[in-house]
């Protein structure tokens, strides 16, 4: 193909992505998503920002596609105020409540397509009253600021309008369009807040915005919380809303899908089943939010991500939404930078260049199953690897590998400090800590607290170094019965133990413990105490008394998440169903019904 042959193909491409958009446009085919502004103090929902996207199945589906291709059309403004409509009258159909935050490009307001009025017109045929409105001005394309001017902000706020300034610390203009323009609202851009809790510059920041919005009367709104540890360092300093993956996905129906947030011990937490919540040993809490692209798309969209990003190495290819592939910055740049490299491939689709060897993930996997798929991966593609992590079969973001191994480190280190020395096994820090994880999300799991009877008898007869091997070995019993996958094993202390079993097999699984235990007694019992069915010691009050033979007593509880506020809770409800237990002596299992904690008897009135 010649020259001009490429340039029809790039007109032809462009005539379409024109005809498409002017279809989209004028049959009005947009669908608005609204994600929740939160209170970080209360867990109250403040309000919604809405955003758009395109037709499903089209190329335009997502908004980065959606409003570039507006922009090279020359139909930006006229997309923005249907966006605005349907935005609107989607808020009003669905009964919304709070406010409204609406996104309107600087430059539309002094552009002929700026209708004045329209908005009011439209909130008052709806019956919305215009204080609940908040105008988010941003600064998303260089001639943005030259329509950004503080009277053509006064006609919103004369209308009755709130204000906001949306992505402060990425636009053109920052602090001088604060000072200038006295916004009621100010959202800091998410790059001050992702990782916020491991960067001082950051948290210093976004503390001096925090005190500026103070003395102005100004609220601060941080945008993109994706982790626990983000939401819990912006609590601490003080900011006091918050939108981002953690508090809420952009949904169609939000008030179908936001689960109820509660504050607890000073800070705001999920109670309910959102597994996009951070979690401390899962790949979601590596996920970076990486642009992604459809199957249709061209090679050029793709270069335009990594020019944006120097960071990005790889960018996802999805169909339906789930990814099929990778295109890697370094397959991008040896292509292009061949002779005509660029003039040949740009106008390609990107599976012309995908890969199909992307590593994908689900949200949910624990690290160190991420960790071993990652080195089992050859050398070479190792290297340049980066995960894909899915939720539900969809695309969640990206993960780097860079990131694993740290991550996969600090858990070593941490779980080496808190590990039982005799076993190795995670002690009571990381016990109570993944207890209070599966609280916070409303997982459905099982207790199961496993304690030796006749313990010190045998400790005093035997010596203390085969007592030692008693507790290794039911160690080392437990970790071959219980699935790491889907269970979490810990010693307490002593000869202690506690299962979080997450999976519905907990009881065969528990009875073949027993089985198995009940056995290995026999291996390390004295002929002449099994043959006497348990040995002579002395008692607590040092008499010689006669015990019987070692036997594990397990005790199970299924706790309550919703009526269970911590791991102390959860622990009482297990040391009762352990007694239990044991009070049925030999080798036992009891599987308690009662799934909340006793009333506290403090402040009880005697009768």
């Amino acid at each position: 193909m010649d020259q001009r042959g490429f340039k029809d193909e790039e007109v032809d491409t462009g005539q379409a992505e024109a005809e498409l958009l002017a279809d989209i446009i004028r049959e009005q085919r947009l669908y608005p998503v609204f994600q929740p502004i939160v209170d970080l103090s209360t867990g109250e929902c403040l309000g919604h920002e809405a955003l758009i996207r395109g037709p499903r199945g089209t190329s335009l589906h997502s908004p980065y596609h959606l409003f570039n291709a507006a922009i090279r059309n020359h139909l930006l403004h006229r997309l923005e105020l249907l966006c605005r409509r349907c935005s609107i009258e989607s808020f009003s159909a669905l009964g919304m409540q709070g406010k409204l935050f609406l996104n309107v490009s600087a430059s539309l307001l002094s552009t002929p397509e700026h209708q004045h009025g329209f908005t009011a017109e439209l909130l008052e045929e709806l019956g919305i009253p215009r204080e609940n409105i908040v105008i988010e001005l941003s600064e998303q394309h260089p001639f943005d600021h030259h329509g950004l001017t503080r009277s053509a902000v006064e006609h919103y706020r004369e209308m009755g309008f709130h204000i906001a300034i949306d992505d402060l610390g990425s636009g053109y203009s920052g602090l001088k369009l604060w000072s200038e323009l006295h916004p009621d609202y100010v959202k800091i851009d998410m790059h001050f807040v992702r990782g916020i809790d491991k960067d001082s510059v950051k948290r210093e920041f976004v503390r001096s915005i925090c005190n500026i919005g103070h003395t102005l009367d100004c609220k601060i709104i941080a945008e993109g919380i994706e982790t626990l540890e983000e939401l819990h360092t912006l609590q601490e300093m003080g900011v006091r809303y918050g939108q981002g993956f953690l508090l809420g996905r952009p949904a169609p129906e939000p008030g179908l899908l936001m689960e109820p947030l509660v504050v607890r011990h000073g800070y705001l937490q999920n109670r309910g089943d959102m597994r996009m919540l951070a979690q401390a040993d899962t790949a979601r809490v590596l996920v970076r939010s990486i642009p992604a692209v459809s199957s249709e798309d061209l090679l050029k969209d793709v270069n335009e991500i990594f020019r944006n990003d120097s960071q990005i190495i790889a960018v996802p290819v999805l169909v339906d939404g789930e990814p099929v592939g990778v295109v890697r910055r370094a397959d991008l740049l040896e292509l292009f930078s061949a002779q005509y490299g660029r003039a040949l491939y740009e106008q390609k689709p990107v599976t012309r260049l995908m890969r199909k060897d992307a590593l994908i993930v689900p949200s949910d996997m624990p690290l160190e199953r991420v960790s071993l798929m990652v080195t089992e991966q050859e050398d070479s593609v190792l290297i340049q690897q980066d995960l894909v992590v899915i939720e539900d079969g969809c695309y969640v973001g990206m993960a780097n590998v860079r990131d694993l191994l740290k991550r996969m480190t600090e858990l070593k280190i941490r779980n080496a400090r808190y590990a039982n020395p005799l076993t190795m096994l995670p002690g009571n820090v990381p016990i109570n800590s993944e207890v209070d994880r599966l609280l916070q999300q409303a997982c459905d799991f099982h207790v199961a607290y496993f304690d030796l009877n006749h313990f010190k008898p045998f400790n005093d007869c035997y010596g203390y170094t085969r007592g030692d091997e008693v507790i290794r070995e039911l160690g080392e019993l437990l970790v071959r019965f219980v699935s790491a996958d889907d269970n979490y094993l810990g010693h307490v202390g002593g000869d202690d133990f506690v299962v979080l079993f997450r999976h519905h097999d907990w009881r065969k699984t528990c009875e073949s413990i027993l089985s198995a235990f009940e056995e290995r007694v026999q291996a390390l019992c004295r002929a002449d105490d099994l043959e006497a069915g348990g040995i002579w010691a002395q008692d607590r009050n040092g008499q010689k008394a006669f015990f019987p033979l070692l036997s594990l007593a397990i005790g199970v509880v299924h706790p309550d998440p919703y009526k269970c506020s911590s791991c102390h809770d959860v622990a009482e409800l297990a040391a009762e169903a352990k007694k239990e237990a044991k009070a049925i002596g030999g080798n036992a299992l009891y599987i308690s019904s009662r799934r909340i904690p006793r009333p506290s008897p403090i402040g009880r009135r005697s009768a």
